[in-house]
């Protein structure tokens, strides 16, 4: 079995403090991270394995140590808590990128914490996560816990959610982010984790084939050999991501607008559809879309090992559909303009990368 980004978190929380919520690396993999007073785990938002077979990544794709899976379903906020808190998302509770909230009886889109008509949310999300986090845990036992993000996330609900307990680093260039990483990484006892959102935003808007990919791949690549020359020895480097992507044609794109279907709620991702309504209706959509029909227990085992988050069981929906690999389901409220989506269960959007220095 392929082991998971809330393995590798658990592998760092590991060595940075003796204790881990969820299995570590199995050796082959940990075996290949050498030993360090700090750690650096670089994010680059939406580069699966796949994708350092790109000319722009050459790089990267000489660091890489192994392949791990992102978890279900493979997008950013579930793998943003998934670091978050060193475990699982049936445990952490966040499974979706659109998400059925019961406190508030309707569907929220966690990572711009809005309505998906665009309206935002009245909510306090300092306590979206259980606790403790991975950064409470890291301080409790004498750990500096730091995140660099772009400074225009700092006041963000999905921040204040993701980063309790954590220091956040506000940067605004590229070099900046390379630069306050290097820096931060230079004191002992710290857990650094600098985020990349380029080549997911490329890859979305502009699709794979196109010369802003292979610009923000080229940068995040530059990112990556700046940080792997100019670290400390005392600093170890490990790289990774949230997802992978892949590029979808307009005819791949099934828009859900009959009226049959007006009466279920939708949420999740285009692909991997939470529904919940009438079960025949949800039947019919299956068959007519060729979506695979997926049952709450099956659900559950998908969303990873570990203790339910409490919400979980009202948080779950009546089914899943997981359309066929070169297909989206696009009901009202997710997004059709895109080229470069994720959130499935295949290989192309969940396998991503264990870079390591050197």
């Amino acid at each position: 079995m392929q082991p998971t980004l809330a393995n590798l978190v658990a592998e760092l929380e590991h060595r940075l403090t003796g204790t881990h919520a969820v299995d570590r690396l199995p050796p082959e993999f940990a075996d290949t991270i050498p030993g360090g007073d700090t750690y650096v785990l670089a994010l680059f938002d939406g580069l699966g394995v796949a994708q350092l077979e790109h000319r722009s990544a050459e790089e990267m794709r000489r660091s890489l140590a192994g392949v791990i899976d992102a978890p279900f379903p493979s997008t950013t906020t579930v793998s943003m808590a998934t670091v978050a808190t060193g475990s699982n998302p049936g445990t952490h509770g966040t499974i979706g990128h659109q998400m059925w909230v019961p406190d508030l009886g309707r569907v929220v889109n966690v990572l711009k914490w809005r309505a998906p008509t665009g309206e935002a949310v009245d909510v306090d999300t300092t306590d979206w996560l259980p606790a403790p986090n991975l950064w409470e845990r890291l301080r409790t036992r004498g750990v500096d816990p730091i995140t660099v993000q772009p400074g225009q996330f700092a006041s963000s609900p999905l921040t204040r959610a993701l980063y309790r307990g954590a220091r956040f680093e506000p940067v605004y260039t590229e070099d900046e982010r390379i630069e306050a990483t290097i820096q931060l990484a230079a004191v002992p006892g710290r857990l650094v984790f600098a985020y990349f959102a380029e080549v997911d935003f490329a890859a979305h808007v502009y699709g794979q084939q196109s010369p802003m990919y292979a610009d923000a791949l080229e940068g995040a690549n530059r990112a990556w050999a700046e940080l792997a020359r100019r670290l400390p020895d005392t600093a170890v480097l490990v790289g990774t991501s949230d997802h992978g992507h892949v590029d979808f044609p307009e005819s791949s794109k099934i828009l859900i607008r009959d009226a049959r279907y007006s009466g279920l709620t939708f949420f999740g991702d285009p692909r991997a559809l939470y529904v919940s309504g009438e079960r025949t209706a949800i039947d019919e959509l299956a068959r007519e879309t060729g979506a695979e029909l997926v049952e709450p227990p099956r659900i559950r085992s998908m969303l990873g090992d570990g203790i339910d988050h409490p919400q979980l069981a009202v948080r779950l929906p009546d089914a899943l559909l997981l359309p066929p690999p070169d297909r989206l389901l696009l009901p009202r409220g997710m997004d059709r303009r895109l080229i470069g989506y994720h959130g499935g269960d295949t290989v192309a959007e969940r396998s991503i990368p264990l870079l390591v220095q050197g």
